[in-house]
């Protein structure tokens, strides 16, 4: 009995916070760092305290997808890590992961601040949150669907491609939503191996078209591999400087 309490304390606790959010800022919304089974209906947790280095980055993505799995439609975590000041190389690399989830959030030993950082960082900063932006009708279509089948937000590609046995092994990659596909970079090079499950994919940053299988793909500007399956029409908006301020009526939507 003790041990099942003790299982249940993140959910009570979860519920008392979403109870309380909900009486005073009519949402529910948190970041909660601790969950068992129903802590879902109370979005959204996030990754803990991940280290500064690139194999911090990669198992804070490890844990993403194994929670999505688990039936968690929003993750988040710490870009750039939280135990140590990040160093300006990974954190750039990390940002595109940051931003290409549901909720991005930077926290962590200080400085966290892109001005702290150099100009070209800040520049990379900037690129980052406009694609955000940009992509913020995706974003909440791609939400919205989850919340109706339960499916992940940042999801293993077996979830799409469970008849494909290489996508089985694949903890590197992720889908954002159905339609996008992103690789990060987990080293300091600008290229490394993608493997596209389906038919056919386009790069975001390029429009260079590649069929499925295994492909060594080179980064954009933004330091990241973003491909959009062929054929997927992706609603974009004008960038804009918060969330309340997005033209929703010059909302395109662009074929790929």
């Amino acid at each position: 009995m003790c041990i099942r309490d003790s299982n249940l304390y993140p959910l009570r606790y979860n519920k008392a916070v979403a109870d309380i959010t909900r009486i005073t800022k009519n949402e529910t919304i948190m970041w909660a760092r601790s969950a068992w089974a129903g802590s879902q209906r109370y979005p959204l947790h996030w990754g803990g305290d991940a280290a500064n280095t690139d194999i911090g980055m990669l198992t804070t993505l490890r844990s993403g997808l194994s929670l999505g799995l688990c039936g968690f439609s929003f993750w988040s975590h710490d870009i750039g890590g939280f135990v140590q000041s990040c160093p300006e190389e990974l954190y750039s690399r990390w940002l595109p992961f940051g931003f290409l989830t549901s909720h991005t959030r930077i926290h962590g030993a200080p400085p966290t601040e892109p001005w702290y950082y150099s100009k070209d960082f800040m520049d990379g900063f900037r690129r980052s949150a406009e694609l955000k932006y940009r992509l913020m009708p995706y974003i909440i279509e791609q939400s919205r669907k989850c919340t109706q089948t339960g499916l992940p937000m940042l999801r293993a590609l077996l979830i799409e491609y469970h008849d494909d046995p290489a996508v089985w092994q694949i903890e590197d990659q992720y889908l954002f939503g159905s339609d996008i596909l992103v690789a990060p970079l987990f080293e300091s090079d600008r290229e490394r191996s993608v493997y596209l499950p389906g038919d056919r994919w386009v790069d975001y940053q390029t429009g260079k078209t590649y069929s499925t299988g295994w492909h060594r793909i080179a980064a954009g500007e933004i330091p990241a591999i973003i491909l959009v399956r062929k054929g997927a029409e992706i609603p974009q908006a004008p960038v804009a400087q918060s969330t309340d301020k997005i033209e929703w009526e010059k909302v395109k939507n662009i074929k790929y």
